[in-house]
Parts: structure tokens; C-alpha cells; sequence
């Protein structure tokens, strides 16, 4: 960091200039021979760098989580991955919205097989958490979807080694996310991360446009564009420029207050543009005359035809995201039975089948239908999103893995629908079930009920991304957690009933007041009291 400004370090400033978190290793493996007992409690922040957390409730458990950069995967490591849920972590993984694995139930004298393991097949978990660059995300059908502007795995794989275990970038002031892709539906929503890159073709010529300063957590802030084409050759060079300058002059003073975003917001995108430019030894051309596609949700669940021909990927849906090791072992036969031994995760919590034949897939679907990884399932638990929840997570208010099938299973019986429907579950403010962006956002909180708190969720509704991209606006507060599917049943039947003919459900959002949203999710309950 430059020496532009006196500042004062908050407690996870001052640990990380005592030591980087890329420096634990060594300790976190001396750790595993002394016990949970011997760690000291500046080293679980450092652990962090690492990929690991400690869990609820804080007895001596760690939530590890795994970098999959752009979300490709090998039936190899795939196995590697069941055989650790399997072993390790109660007989499960979660696949989060950034396409990464995440364990629950390790203890510190698991961690060096758990991480010999993971490299001996090319995983790492260095930057999956902690104040570094994390995983570079991606496009999961990239090099398969027809009509993607090119194939951007490679720049995706570029970025995620340059930053790797890079000690020029190891001290951030805070969490900084990274995606690129050629997805022409903007699957891996440029709008909500720090850095992102969209790809774009100028004469053949493979090149990007650049976002800067997007994000979520309980501020939430959309990306603002950089008037720059990047030729592809240059992506890691302006990607270095941007991280420079969040290393060199993001705040650190504040956590609340130390994302890119808010420096962004400070500066005005011209000055940081400039800046960028200031820090560049060749000088960029003007963006590209492009237009964001006006609807960038795109699952990629279902059966598609692939750029190759005679061969099909087939999108399987993970509700919540939650695969156990028996599911995934026999996914990953899947794979090299009727695919080319790959598997994609995607930002919707879910797995893409690759490369599979045209013979072979009514097999191949049926297969995976089999052990639950359906792939023609409804457009609501298709777009169904939820964080870990309170089960695990220290932060989170309310239970969400479990509410989020309860609704998904309700809604399936009583709602009839034509249009995928995002339900993003939070248990808390902080928005890692992305509840800002859904066409239904649900927060958790805490309701009295009867003289007792329990669990329940503000709604929020009409989110999205793309060319009209808004953050939810809140609608109701303290509804009880039994309630919600009640609520949500009550609201997306009234919407099918007065919906307006080519009318979609953010514009029937748009078009109503709160008050009459409110209205109709209010038909069988009372707020606050259990029905």
C-alpha cells in the first residue's frame, strides 16, 4: 500500500501487516500435529487465505472451501472431491454461487491430507477467501454454447494464475471478486463483481470490455463500464492496473467501507478510468459500441446442442446447491461414461454435463435423473438460489438450505408458471444467496412471535441484471419462516391472474405499487403471527 495517507488499522489490518495470510501455511499445518487448542486467534483470520473458516458453532469444526476456476472440473477431481465429502465432511459438499466446492465438518487434524488430496489434482484453495483475489469466474458451457462471442476459458485461466499465490496481491483491503466470459446473456453477471470482463470481437480479434466496482453484501453496487476495448493479449495487464490501484488506495480504515466499490463511487469512473490508463504502458482504443442483452439470466439448465457437432451438454439442477458424496461419485461416472470425463459447476449452484453424444443422451439424462440431478425440472427450482445459512455460517440469522426445498417442493404443487422465477434466499444482510438480484429476494431475520424471536424473512422483489438491471426493492418485513411459501404462493398467483398479456414478472413488479404487492402476499396470513 503507498504511503498517500495516514491511516488507522482496524483489527484485520493490523494482522495482516504482522504477517500475510499467504504465510499461515507452514502454522496451519503445525496446527493439525498440536491441536485445535494451540491456534491462536490472529492465525484463524490468516486462515482464511486459505480457503478455511470456523463454523458454527465454533467447536473446533472448519467450513473449507475449494477454487474452481471458471467452474471446469474433471471426473478426476470430481472423485477426489466426493471422496473428501465422504470422508471428511459428513457426506456432502455445497457448490456456491462463485462455482466453487465448500466442505463442512473438518477439523484442523484433517487439513493436510484434505489439501494433499485436492493437489495432487490441480485444486487450490489459496485466495478462496480472505482479503486476496478470488476465484475467477466464468461462463460454465464457455466453448460449447453456440452463440457465444468466443471461447474465454483461456483468459479465464490466465487471470487465475496470475494471481495465484501472487504476493504483489495478497493484501487487499478487502474481498475482490473477478469474472469473465463470452456468454452473450452475461451468465456470469460482469454487473456485481469488482472486476469484470465481457467479451467482445473487433475484426476478428478477440478483445473485452471492462467493469469496474460492482457488488453486493448489504450495500450492493452495480459495476460501472470503462470506456476501453482490451485486446485479449492485454486482459492481464489491465486486470494487474485495477488491482493496483484497490491495493494502493482502497480503503482500510473501515471494513464496512473497504470493497472496490466504494472507491469507485468516491472517485466517479473517469477518474478511476484514468488512473487505469496512467498505470498502462500502451494506451487502449474506446469501448466497442455494445448493448447489454435486456434479460442476462441464463441457467443453462436442460439439454442443449453444443458448437461441436452430435454433441450435447445437459444442465442438471442442485437445489440449494447441496450434492452428497454418493451423488457426485456417481455424477462423475456420468461423465466418463457418456461425456469426455468433464463436469461443469455453475453460478446457480448447479452441474453441466459436457460433450455428451446425441445417441447417448436420453441414457445419460435418464442416469442423472436417477440419482436426482434432474435436468427438466421447473423454471422455479431451476433459478432457485440460498446461502449456507445458520447451520454453519457465524453471520447468518435463519436456516436457508432446508426453507429454500420447502418453498421450491410448495410452489411446484400449487403455483403453475411459464417464466423462470429467481427465488435468492439470504440468511442474513450480507447477500451471498445474491438475494439483491432475484426476481424474489429473501432476507433473513428475526421475528417475535407470541413473546419469542424466531425465524423469519423480509421479502424483497424485482431484481436483475442486464440492460434495465435494479436491486430489489423491499415489499414485506417479518414474515415467518413457515410463512413464506404461503406468501410467495399468494404472490406469484396473483401475479399469473393480473398479469398483463407480454407482461413478465420484473415488469409486473414494476408496474405495481408496494403496497399492492404486499397486498397480495398478505391474503392468508398475518404478519408476524403464525397462521
Amino acid at each position: 500500500m503507498s504511503g498517500e495517507r495516514r491511516i488507522e488499522l482496524n483489527e484485520v489490518e493490523r494482522i495482516k501487516k504482522e504477517k500475510d495470510g499467504l504465510d499461515v501455511m507452514p502454522d496451519l499445518l503445525g496446527y493439525a500435529k498440536t491441536g485445535f487448542a494451540s491456534i491462536p486467534e490472529d492465525d484463524f483470520v490468516r486462515f482464511r487465505w486459505f480457503g478455511l473458516y470456523q463454523q458454527r458453532p465454533n467447536d473446533g469444526h472448519f467450513m473449507l472451501r475449494v477454487k474452481i476456476p471458471g467452474g471446469e472440473l474433471s471426473s478426476e477431481q470430481a472423485d477426489v472431491i466426493a471422496r473428501i465429502a465422504r470422508d471428511y465432511a459428513h457426506g456432502f459438499t455445497d457448490i456456491t454461487t462463485r462455482q466453487n466446492f465448500q466442505f463442512h465438518w473438518l477439523t484442523i487434524e484433517d487439513i493436510p491430507d484434505v489439501l494433499a488430496r485436492l493437489d495432487a489434482v490441480g485444486i487450490s484453495t489459496s485466495g478462496a477467501c480472505g482479503d486476496i483475489p478470488r476465484n475467477v469466474t466464468g461462463c460454465p458451457v464457455s466453448g460449447l454454447d453456440l452463440d457465444e462471442v468466443f471461447d474465454a476459458r483461456p483468459y479465464v485461466q490466465r487471470i487465475h494464475e496470475f494471481f495465484l499465490n501472487n504476493r504483489d496481491f495478497s493484501d487487499l483491503p478487502r474481498k475482490y471478486k473477478l469474472a469473465i466470459g463470452g456468454c452473450p446473456q452475461h451468465c456470469f453477471q460482469p454487473e456485481i463483481n469488482d472486476i469484470s470482463a465481457t467479451a467482445a470481437l473487433r475484426d476478428g480479434e478477440e478483445g473485452f470490455h471492462l467493469r469496474v466496482g460492482g457488488g453486493l453484501s448489504a450495500r450492493p453496487h452495480l459495476a460501472q463500464k470503462l470506456d476501453m476495448y482490451v485486446p485479449g493479449e492485454k486482459l492481464v495487464d489491465v486486470f494487474r492496473a485495477v488491482t493496483e490501484i484497490f491495493r494502493d488506495h482502497g480503503y482500510r480504515e473501515n471494513r464496512k467501507r473497504a470493497r472496490l466499490k466504494f472507491l469507485v463511487e468516491d472517485w466517479g469512473v473517469e477518474r478511476f478510468e484514468s488512473e487505469v490508463r496512467a498505470r498502462l504502458d500502451w494506451t487502449p482504443d474506446p469501448a466497442l459500441p455494445f448493448e447489454d442483452p435486456k434479460k442476462n439470466f441464463r441457467d443453462h439448465v436442460g439439454i442443449h446442442a453444443q458448437r461441436q457437432p452430435g454433441l450435447n451438454w445437459i444442465g442438471a439442477s442442485v437445489l440449494s446447491g447441496r450434492i452428497t458424496a454418493d451423488q457426485l461419485f456417481e455424477a462423475s461416472r456420468i461423465a466418463r461414461r457418456y461425456g469426455h470425463s468433464a463436469l461443469r459447476t455453475t453460478n446457480q449452484q448447479n452441474l453441466i454435463f459436457p460433450d455428451i453424444p446425441d445417441e447417448s443422451v436420453p441414457e445419460a439424462a435418464s442416469a442423472l435423473g436417477s440419482i436426482g440431478l434432474r435436468h427438466g425440472v421447473s423454471p422455479i427450482r431451476r433459478a432457485a438460489v440460498a446461502c449456507t445459512g445458520n447451520e454453519f455460517c457465524n453471520l447468518a440469522l435463519t436456516e436457508t438450505k432446508q426453507l429454500i426445498s420447502e418453498i421450491v417442493e410448495h410452489l411446484e404443487k400449487h403455483v403453475a408458471l411459464d417464466e423462470l422465477i429467481r427465488i435468492n434466499l439470504n440468511g442474513c444482510p450480507n447477500s451471498c444467496g445474491q438475494h439483491h438480484i432475484g426476481d424474489i429476494g429473501l432476507q433473513g431475520c428475526q421475528v417475535k412471535q407470541g413473546g419469542l424471536k424466531v425465524e423469519g424473512y423480509d421479502v424483497y422483489l424485482g431484481g436483475r441484471l442486464g440492460r434495465d438491471a435494479k436491486f430489489v426493492r423491499p415489499i414485506q418485513r417479518k414474515i415467518p419462516a413457515t410463512q413464506v411459501k404461503y406468501a410467495l404462493e399468494n404472490l406469484l398467483n396473483g401475479y399469473s391472474d393480473h398479469r398483463d398479456p407480454d407482461e413478465d414478472f420484473g415488469d409486473f413488479v414494476d408496474r405495481n405499487s408496494d403496497e399492492e404487492l404486499a397486498g397480495l402476499m398478505r391474503t392468508t396470513f398475518a404478519v408476524g403471527v403464525e397462521a
